[in-house]
């Protein structure tokens, strides 16, 4: 046996090999049996797809279910402050 042709190599190559081999037998097999078989569990769609023109489908807007925006009304030294403590946390210090 030549140098190069070593017998861990050798080995080494045909375990990779039979690996490669019996994963893609694994995979095309996982495929064959979900082809022919539906779904278990399908999504019940509450809206209903839309489209583009050409056909693909698009994402529907959102629907706002949070609450609605509060306001607060600060006094005037009230805003100064939370001024103040905006230009300290932007200044980093």
């Amino acid at each position: 046996m030549p140098e190069y042709k070593t017998l861990s190599r050798t080995t080494g190559a045909t375990v990779l090999t039979l690996v490669a081999v019996a994963c893609a037998a694994g995979l095309a097999d996982v495929l064959r049996r979900r082809r022919g078989r539906p779904r278990a569990h399908r999504p019940v769609e509450t809206v209903p797809r839309q489209h583009t023109p050409h056909g693909v489908p698009v994402i529907p807007r959102q629907r706002r279910t949070g609450p609605d925006g509060e306001a607060v009304r600060l006094t005037p030294a009230e805003r100064d402050a939370f001024a103040v403590l905006v230009r300290h946390l932007s200044e980093g210090d």
